[in-house]
């Protein structure tokens, strides 16, 4: 819980100065002004008094417990502060100072030396280079920022300290109220799963909104995440992710597979709502603080005039939500209370002179349909339009059973309105589409917390197969697993491979494909060529002996010409598959978040459109089928204009048994299936061409 740093009895500011303006000075004067009620130990040797505060020399000096002390002395002076509060006996160390490793290899080291030394002595260190510390139910303001902000349900955790600074701002010009700001820095021992944790378990905290740079541990966050997402809604935006890992990756999986799209399904699987700007960041955590979860994402719009209804409906359904049908028994209610021209419909149409009272009428009405999970009620400011008495008279019907966001449109006419109703804990927003947008974000954690036990399958498999292989392929030193290799490992986990053998002359294919029986397909085995068909290494359809035994020998030689080094073992002869749909399955191992899974249809679906979805492994029955949900070409795989549909089924365990095989295997680094054929239901999916790869052994 981190009592000592968010719930400090005592705080020493080692670094106080007398000179306004300076950071020691700004951070001892916000506590004496935001009224902390602890002891406050100014910690200055070249004063005795400060702001009324008696000062001491050295934080060893002063004859009683300290539970945190906050550094803000020159870099060079941070190792011996931190000593001196240690031997003080202090929980809790804030440094505020920069210079460390974002100036340098110095820094860095200075800056381990520094949590070392707390680590040994079981002291919790935040920082260095942050703003610092408030909690507004603890009347603990430690930073060097602005005044301190009013109480609310809100807590943030930023990793920058200029987004710190303007939250602040940004909640002093709004009037919103927040419950915790913790500035992280450089993360040198408190990270982001230490803050997650502990303002999950923060009753006076009823959202969590962070700024994100960047994630220590991506296992340890995303269980963290999903266990604090579980008691209330955590949001992040997070930046710097549109550079991928710095390796080239083989396979299809791996080069779609960069940090944004990690991030994405790391968040997706914990229950994290993404903020993709600084904007929607703020109206998701107003929206969360002061409005209830919806069961679900039925919106009823209500609008004094027509164009902002209909902004406000198209942003409803293009956010994947609904316009809610109105009920007859809504219907007549509202053809009862409102005026004899008012729309009725969805949006609800109250026209331009609609009075306070006409609004809550509506409100009230809407509240009571169970066809309705949430209201955007939108106003236009006319000539007749009363805009704080509307703002009160909604606010005081809102009984809370369903969320009611708010859009005044307009500036000067409206901000008196606006700022009422915030006082009044009803989210306002300056466009139909921000509200519309804040509500997304709820709906989607509304859904996330619907979502049925995760229990994974665990399928019969034959695991010590594999483990041969996989040794087989370490002796060998070689990390790239060609595709008879990796059918061999995928048959061990129960997909059907066509059969096939590997040829070594023109007359060995012959033989082989006639026990097969034709038609055939024919592919060049070589662990140095990963791509096959770049180097002219498939043929199919091949239907007779002699097309064999000539596709045999032109393959090798073309190839011999294009990749004189490549070790040529031969042509796998197979049977050649049914035709079907061709769908792509793979696994990218993220170095944060682990194995990430990969669905999406073959050729140009991959290739040119990336119509792909990722989850994060292990995956469970229902998120391997929301895996072909989510693509584009779903609509294909169901069956389109009469064509019938895709065993889906099949392709569903297909990605959970490559789920269990990575889980299991976690030396398997990269993996693609690809194509997979799949038919209609029943009909077994074939894997007609595969390759993995395996992790760098180290020396």
């Amino acid at each position: 819980m981190l009592e000592t740093l968010l719930y400090p009895n005592s705080i020493a500011v080692i670094g106080a100065s007398k000179s306004p303006g300076k950071v020691g000075y700004e951070i001892l004067s916000n506590l004496v002004k935001g009224g902390f009620e602890g002891e406050i130990v100014p910690v200055n040797p070249k004063a005795d008094e400060i702001l009324g505060l008696k000062c001491y020399p050295d934080i060893r000096e002063y004859d009683g417990k300290i539970d945190c002390s906050v550094i803000s002395v020159p870099t060079v002076s941070v190792k011996d502060a931190v000593r001196n509060s240690i031997i003080a006996g202090v929980g809790s160390i804030i440094v505020i100072t920069a210079g460390f490793k974002e100036t340098g290899p110095e820094g860095a080291e200075l800056e381990r030396e520094i949590a070392q030394m707390c680590r040994q002595a079981n002291v919790r260190l935040m920082g260095p280079n942050v703003v610092g510390l408030i909690n507004t139910f603890h009347k603990l303001n430690a930073t060097f920022a602005t005044e301190m902000p009013s109480r609310g349900g809100i807590s943030i955790i930023s990793q920058s300290g200029a987004m710190v600074s303007a939250i602040l701002d940004w909640a002093a010009a709004h009037n919103i109220g927040l419950a915790k700001l913790i500035s992280m820095g450089n993360k040198a021992d408190l990270n982001e799963v230490d803050f997650l944790e502990a303002l999950g378990q923060d009753e006076e905290t009823r959202v969590i909104i962070s700024y994100l740079e960047s994630i220590d541990s991506g296992d340890e966050f995303v269980k963290m995440a999903e266990l604090v997402a579980n008691k209330k809604p955590v949001v992040v935006l997070k930046v710097g992710t549109t550079v991928a890992g710095g390796k080239a990756a083989s396979s299809h999986t791996g080069s779609l597979a960069g940090a944004d799209i990690a991030y994405g399904a790391a968040f997706a699987r914990s229950g994290v709502i993404r903020a993709l700007t600084f904007e929607a960041l703020l109206d998701a955590g107003i929206a969360f603080s002061m409005q209830p979860i919806p069961k679900g994402n039925r919106v009823a719009v209500l609008t004094n005039a027509g164009g902002p209804g209909i902004m406000a409906a198209d942003a409803v359904e293009n956010y994947g939500m609904k316009v809610a049908r109105l009920s007859e028994e809504t219907r007549c209610e509202l053809q009862k209370n409102l005026p004899a021209a008012a729309s009725v419909g969805n949006p609800i149409d109250v026209l331009g002179d609609a009075s306070a009272e006409c609004y809550a009428r509506a409100v009230q009405i809407a509240q009571s349909d169970n066809d309705i999970d949430a209201i955007v009620a939108l106003l236009s400011p006319q000539a007749m339009t009363a805009p704080i008495d509307t703002a009160r008279a909604v606010a005081r019907v809102a009984d809370g059973s369903k969320p009611i966001l708010l859009s005044f449109l307009g500036g000067r006419a409206v901000q008196p309105a606006r700022e009422e109703l915030l006082r009044l804990g009803l989210p306002n927003y300056f466009a139909p589409e921000r509200a519309v947008r804040a509500l997304k974000a709820m709906v989607d954690y509304a859904s996330w917390r619907q979502r049925p036990p995760r229990i994974v399958t665990r399928y019969p498999v034959n695991r010590r197969r594999v483990e041969r292989i996989i040794n087989r392929q370490h002796k060998l030193n070689l990390r790239e697993i060609g595709e008879v290799g990796a059918k061999e490992i995928l048959k061990a986990y129960d997909f059907h491979v066509p059969d096939g053998k590997v040829a070594r002359t023109s007359a060995e294919a012959v033989q082989i494909a006639e026990r097969l029986g034709f038609p055939v397909v024919m592919k060049i085995v070589s662990p140095d060529i990963i791509h096959k068909s770049d180097f002219d290494g498939v043929r199919v359809n091949l239907g007779t002996p002699g097309t064999v035994r000539d596709a045999f020998d032109l393959m090798m030689l073309r190839i011999k010409q294009r990749a004189p080094q490549a070790d040529l073992k031969g042509v796998l002869v197979e049977k050649m598959a049914e035709k079907g749909i061709e769908v792509i399955l793979g696994m990218s191992r993220d170095p944060q978040f682990g194995p990430m899974l990969m669905f999406g249809l073959g050729g140009i679906f991959v290739e040119v459109m990336k119509d792909v979805t990722f989850h994060l492994a292990p995956i469970t029955a229902d998120e391997a089928m929301q895996m072909l949900v989510g693509t584009r070409s779903y609509a294909l795989l169901k069956g389109a204009r009469g064509q019938s549909g895709v065993d889906m089924e099949s392709i569903a365990a297909g990605l959970q048994r490559i789920s269990q095989l990575v889980t299991d295997f976690p030396e398997i680094v990269e993996l693609d299936i690809n194509p997979l054929i799949v038919g209609h239901v029943g009909k077994e999916a074939v894997v007609a061409d595969a390759r993995m790869s395996l992790r760098e052994l180290k020396k």
